[in-house]
């Protein structure tokens, strides 16, 4: 019985979730949500903690996830806030904290995650919210489902929504194929088999003749021997999600891959523009 509790409360690490905390690289996320009204606090308290991967921590070997019990206080921060640093623009502020921010690790005592309350208003907010987790946890959208799984919906505050929110997989197969005969379909399948094949071997073998010869480009993004401990900082931008939409539909893509190719077409312009390099 002992050891069936046990095996219940552990889970072990997936092998990214190990490189993700591990000393060297130590990864987090930071999710910046603003609010159309202030945050209650109370209701955030009260559930957020409830599911299992906000109840769990390493264990000393970290190679774990050990259910603990969650203290609220050490996750969810309110920070005091001086209305004169506030000055004119809230965002500014924002951007300041979360900056501060990267430069304190979470304590790997308790579950790597904590969330900062800032009632402050900007332009497109009243209040912000900052999500901070280790990425050993999940990425930025696992991580927004599990979170909107422990909050409850406005419209009937008696029920949680502990279902994860699901995407629908696209298919693999495009709809011109769908109707046709099992043969074109097969022929098509082996080829996107094939082709996927021989891209992960060119990934392979540019991954080892990188580990053994092949140097990244030096650019002025590229970071020194230091850049992990040096300051970061964080500005933002909004952005039309229908016009996402829209350019995803068109291309036949996910949102990822279209946000993608904007930060790399936003990164080569800057890079050409200030340096008269792509």
């Amino acid at each position: 019985m002992k050891g069936r509790m046990k095996h219940e409360e552990e889970e072990p690490l997936s092998p990214m979730a190990r490189v993700f905390q591990s000393p060297g690289i130590d990864l987090c996320v930071i999710i910046n949500i603003g609010f159309k009204t202030k945050i209650n606090l109370d209701a955030l308290r009260h559930n957020v903690y409830k599911h299992p991967r906000f109840s769990s921590k390493l264990s000393d070997n970290g190679a774990k996830w050990i259910e603990t019990k969650v203290n609220v206080e050490d996750h969810v921060i309110v920070p005091y806030i001086d209305p004169e640093e506030i000055c004119e623009g809230g965002q500014s502020f924002v951007d300041d904290y979360i900056s501060r921010l990267t430069m304190i690790p979470l304590d790997k005592s308790r579950p790597l995650w904590d969330i900062h309350i800032l009632n402050v208003k900007t332009s497109d907010a009243e209040a912000v919210g900052v999500i901070r987790f280790n990425h050993a946890l999940g990425d930025g959208m696992s991580f927004i489902s599990l979170l909107l799984a422990c909050t409850h919906k406005t419209s009937n505050p008696d029920m949680s929504s502990t279902a994860i929110p699901s995407v629908k997989r696209r298919s693999t197969v495009p709809h011109s194929l769908e109707k046709t005969g099992w043969f074109l379909r097969a022929i098509f399948t082996i080829g996107s088999t094939m082709i996927l094949i021989w891209n992960t071997l060119v990934d392979m073998l540019l991954l080892f003749a990188t580990l053994l010869f092949l140097k990244d480009t030096k650019t002025p993004l590229k970071g020194g021997a230091n850049v992990r401990s040096n300051p970061k900082r964080f500005y933002h931008r909004n952005i039309s999600l229908d016009d996402i939409k829209l350019i995803k539909n068109a291309m036949n893509m996910t949102i990822n891959d279209v946000l993608l190719g904007i930060t790399q077409a936003a990164l080569s312009s800057y890079m050409k523009r200030q340096y008269g390099k792509h």
